[in-house]
């Protein structure tokens, strides 16, 4: 029993070890990983090579496909090309294995020492993030060897051997095994090296290892496509294609299995390498069959997985991809467009103020009120959406992102309640009661709308490309701003001093609006803070010092 829980023991470090890496290397490299791919889709070639060099790092092929998925989702590239990207990471999965198949026991120990080394002394830099990954590829050699240890005194009981002799020898039954194995294991990688292992301890036997192989392929691509099971049809055509490439290899190489035994005995005596061997040329295989035809499978999935066409829900969340929450870089992208879809829907409740207060427009004043439900409906799903991400994958940037969409989404909904409250008071005090403003009255309004506009489209740019000097720009127009509420102020109470019959009916509806307008502009204006704080261009306090020194406290009376 207890041999039994040790090899367990050093399946879960395993599984555990290829987790560690991959969290930790999208950490460090998420957005220049992105940032690769996206470069790539000039031509199949480019596309398979970047696919497979970043999957060599990252350690998964469903990461990869995961982001491409968005890519395609987004309209960025086309279903056929991502295919090519992920026939290379299939093949850069492949190549990881080869590599942790050869004798590594010297290198864990110090994989795992220099790793913990960076990671304690500097957690949170980058040195601290690449001592992660040493870590976690110091775990996968040590759980290797300690895979081997656990299998030999299994290998050496009589009841074991006596099962694997009953074992039927169905190819299809183990393709299904390794399949559940690796969707169980979130990792085709580990599912490979641990067959590996166990055949070459001769737990298992070589054509059982080998249909073994076929099953955790199978599984990757099962994998991506459960990750993607709730996103759009536009970024589930990748996944679905990427497994008919797996499911077709899976079949064709059902009938050559005994042959490549044969082949792998004749080529290489090692067992273990035998089986990572089959799981490289089974990848190199499939990548130089089908990248041809990759064109007709795009066609095809597309055609399948059709473009939903617009519905009355078109306002309901557009981006929060649920397959991207296991790459927490991308997900922190897809939060970013849908707090700016969210912003796109408070633009246009504040763009309808205008026409109902001139044209007396209940029907649209009713309308608008109830797209506040749809601002705070997109709120909610946003901080949803941004508490399932995963903070500690997150690099320190993209923490700061983090946050920076929390706050825009805050000043968003609270923008949207008040315009709520203003079209609620127009209805009120104006229109119900059948009053109107003065041309001068009127003409303020409209001059501080049209500043309110500018400034938050203005606002949706800081808040999507953060440059600092659209930032000062709009933290000036809070202090323009200001001065234009106090001075349209004092006009309005010199209308009423002049006894404006228009002015002193509206008088209250007027002096609320314009308070209401200078508060939405203090939320579009707070969008600037992290920006100016983050380089240090802003002041502890707005109090000017006296002309004699700085202000000082009264003194302590004497007692």
């Amino acid at each position: 029993m207890i041999h039994l829980l040790n090899l367990l023991a050093a399946i879960a470090l395993l599984v555990w070890g290829t987790h560690t890496v991959r969290t930790g290397v999208l950490r460090v490299f998420g957005e220049s990983l992105r940032g690769i791919l996206a470069k790539s889709f000039s031509n199949r070639a480019s596309s398979m090579l970047a696919g497979l060099g970043v999957t060599t790092i990252v350690q998964s092929s469903t990461a990869t496909c995961l982001i491409v998925a968005s890519f395609v989702g987004k309209g960025l590239v086309s279903t056929a090309a991502a295919l090519a990207v992920m026939l290379g990471a299939d093949v850069g999965t492949a190549l990881m294995a080869v590599v942790f198949s050869f004798d590594l026991s010297w290198l864990s120990p110090l994989l795992i020492f220099i790793g913990v080394l960076l990671f304690i002394s500097r957690q949170d830099t980058v040195a601290g993030r690449i001592g992660r990954v040493l870590i976690g590829l110091g775990l996968i050699t040590l759980a290797l060897q300690l895979i081997v240890g656990a299998t030999k005194p299994l290998t050496e009981s009589p009841a074991v051997r006596a099962l694997l002799v009953a074992l039927p020898n169905e190819v299809l039954l183990d393709i299904l095994v390794g399949a559940v194995l690796t969707v169980m294991s979130y990792s085709s990688l580990a599912i490979v090296l641990l067959t590996a292992t166990l055949a070459s301890s001769g737990l298992l036997p070589v054509p059982v290892a080998l249909g073994l192989v076929l099953g955790a392929n199978l599984g990757s691509g099962i994998l991506a496509m459960i990750a993607t099971s709730g996103a759009s049809p536009q970024v589930r055509r990748l996944p679905l294609g990427n497994l008919v490439f797996k499911a077709v290899g899976a079949l064709g190489a059902i009938a050559l299995l005994p042959q490549a035994h044969v082949l792998l005995q004749q080529l290489v005596p090692d067992v273990h390498q035998q089986v990572v061997l089959f799981h490289l040329g089974f990848n190199l295989l499939l990548a130089l069959l089908f990248i041809s035809f990759t064109g007709l499978v795009g066609r095809s999935v597309e055609r399948l997985l059709k473009e939903p066409t617009a519905d009355a829900n078109t306002e309901r969340p557009r981006h929060l991809d649920p397959s991207a929450l296991a790459t927490p870089s991308l997900a922190i992208s897809c939060a970013a467009r849908e707090a700016l879809h969210q912003a796109d829907v408070v633009e246009t409740m504040l763009r309808g103020i205008l026409p109902v207060l001139r044209h007396n427009d209940l029907a649209l004043a009713e309308q608008l009120r109830k797209m506040d439900d749809t601002v705070d409906e997109l709120y909610s799903a946003i901080k949803f959406y941004l508490t399932q991400i995963s903070r500690g994958s997150l690099s320190e940037r993209e923490g700061k992102r983090w946050t920076d969409i929390v706050s825009f989404t805050i000043n968003m909904e609270q923008i949207g309640d008040i315009i709520e409250r203003v079209l609620q008071d127009i209805e009120d005090k104006k229109i119900r009661k059948s009053r109107s403003f003065s041309d001068a009255g009127m003409a303020e309004i409209v001059h501080l709308h049209e500043r309110l506009q500018s400034n938050l489209r203005l606002g949706m740019s800081v808040f999507l490309d953060g440059h600092l000097r659209d930032a000062k720009k709009l933290l000036e127009e809070k202090a323009a701003f200001r001065d234009l509420e106090h001075e349209y102020a004092a006009t309005h109470i010199a209308r009423l001093q002049d006894n404006t019959a228009q002015s002193i009916e509206t008088s209250s509806l007027h002096i609320d609006l314009i308070s209401d307008l200078k508060r939405i502009n203090s939320h579009i204006c707070s969008i600037a803070y992290p920006i100016l704080e983050s380089a240090g261009a802003l002041t502890k306090t707005r109090i000017r010092a006296s002309q004699h020194g700085a202000l000082s406290a009264p003194e302590d009376p004497v007692i």
